[in-house]
């Protein structure tokens, strides 16, 4: 039997032809092209092509760039002040202060920069150290229930820029995960 070819399939070509469908790739020529399509917008000078943009404007410092101790009492204190609240706690009494670590055992004869949280009559404090006087640098924190402090851990040590929702976030998590806040 001889090979049956179907009369009906469309032959393919080997150029490309051009068709009427509109394609996501390409725009409208005439809708950019006031020479083609003369009720296109014409920008107010009368130039053809756009004006160059102007300067840009300069990005106002971050409040993480503020200097430390500002940082803390502007920023950090009234952010986490609000935060805790928001879990529950109401009478949060905070501070920021250099002080020792009241960590028992150990040799404190160096004074660190603190942040210091306490609440109902002060049975539950947390301190977060900044041993470096930078947000950037190391962290710790410390918590403890109407007792001394016993444990030193690290504070977000693994994030490689820690900003102000950052510090508040992990340290309304860690209070958290001592079952501490309204929640829980």
């Amino acid at each position: 039997m001889a090979d049956e070819t179907n009369h009906n399939q469309v032959p393919s070509t080997s150029e490309p032809v051009a068709t009427d469908l509109p394609t996501a790739n390409t725009p409208d020529p005439k809708a950019a092209n006031s020479k083609v399509n003369p009720n296109a917008a014409q920008p107010a000078d009368g130039a053809e092509k756009p004006a160059a943009k102007a300067a840009k404007k300069e990005k106002a410092p971050a409040v993480e760039d503020k200097p430390f101790p500002e940082f803390i009492q502007q920023e950090y204190l009234p952010a986490l002040q609000k935060a805790i609240a928001e879990e529950g706690v109401k009478d949060l009494q905070l501070s920021f202060a250099k002080q020792k670590l009241p960590i028992a055992g150990l040799p404190a004869d160096e004074e660190y920069w603190q942040v210091i949280g306490s609440w109902q009559n002060g049975q539950r404090q947390f301190n977060v150290y900044f041993p470096d006087e930078d947000i950037q640098g190391q962290k710790g924190f410390s918590c403890n229930e109407g007792k001394k402090t016993s444990t030193l851990e690290s504070f977000l040590i693994d994030e490689r820029k820690t900003t102000l929702d950052l510090l508040v976030f992990g340290l309304v998590r860690r209070l958290n995960s001592q079952k501490w806040l309204g929640r829980n």
